[in-house]
């Protein structure tokens, strides 16, 4: 399994509750831009309407050595789920405070999957709490790394 992309800003400003492994629809050469780290997922979404599950503002860079058919590289693109995953993530969407977001891409037999989440979002005191456990593991690292 290579992680292709990770969004970085998930784990810093939601709780994640869940996680869904979804395959994703392409088109064209957009596998071979992704396979050379070509996938921006720093802002996307999942959109959630009727049976259909879409991963909005994802950006994948246009693959250089192509000469036909070119997607638009930030086109949405649909995620292939269960019908009983899709049926949980919108009960969770329709909950107060809960939204789901994309936080990882990454090959998995040569296949793309997106790693979505069920996730709560964080309040500020919350991102401190968790900013200043991050520096008291970092001290206790190069503590032990000093013996």
């Amino acid at each position: 399994m290579k992680v292709v992309s990770t969004n970085k800003f998930a784990s810093h400003n939601y709780f994640l509750l869940e996680t869904f492994e979804a395959g994703v629809v392409l088109l064209g050469s957009e596998i071979k831009s992704i396979r050379q780290n070509g996938i921006v997922m720093n802002e996307s979404f999942i959109l959630i309407s009727g049976s259909k599950v879409l991963l909005k503002n994802s950006f994948v860079k246009p693959y250089q050595t192509t000469n036909s058919f070119s997607p638009k590289p930030d086109r949405d693109r649909q995620l292939l789920l269960n019908l009983s995953e899709i049926l949980k993530l919108k009960q969770a969407r329709e909950q107060k405070g809960l939204t789901v977001i994309p936080v990882k891409a990454y090959l998995k037999d040569n296949l793309l999957k997106i790693e979505i989440a069920i996730a709560r979002g964080k309040k500020l005191f919350n991102k401190k709490d968790d900013l200043r456990e991050q520096d008291i593991k970092r001290e206790a690292q190069r503590a032990i790394s000093k013996m």
